[in-house]
């Protein structure tokens, strides 16, 4: 087994067994609404942000393991950061997942490079972080992406 593959392996399972984010922010200034339908899994991001920072991020819901630690990594990722920075990790999270983009400088994140290779899952990782675009767009639709 590889060294990336275990990492990868060791860290969703542990982030999916223990997620450090979960939860609600409250108060919260963002929401958004995330449901993949084909798998069942459902998540809500709440978000609080201070003039362009994000301060806090939590998520809560119910998903498989990928979806789940994807999500805990996210929030970790984006906490403190600003929303265009937290915009970019995004556009560089998915071109990772779904193109042939580069895991350089997605820290953690980069674990889920070899998500891509199948298909299925790879809306399991990125559920969380559209739900994430919808909350700081203030959309009031549930992502299904």
């Amino acid at each position: 087994m590889s060294d990336l593959h275990e990492l990868y392996v060791e860290m969703v399972t542990d982030h999916a067994r223990k997620p450090r984010n979960r939860g609600t922010v409250d108060p919260c200034d963002h929401i958004g609404h995330g449901n993949n339908p084909l798998c069942g899994d459902i998540v809500v991001v709440t978000l609080a942000v201070d003039g362009d920072t994000i301060k806090e991020v939590k998520f809560d819901g119910e998903g498989c393991a990928i979806s789940t630690a994807s999500a805990d990594l996210m929030a970790d990722a984006i906490q403190g950061k600003t929303v265009e920075e937290a915009r970019e990790l995004f556009r560089e999270f998915h071109a990772c997942i779904t193109e042939d983009g580069s895991a350089e400088g997605l820290g953690k994140l980069a674990v889920f490079e070899g998500v891509r290779e199948f298909p299925l899952r790879v809306k399991c990782a990125t559920l969380v972080w559209h739900t994430l675009m919808a909350a700081l767009d203030d959309s009031k639709e549930v992502s299904t992406e």
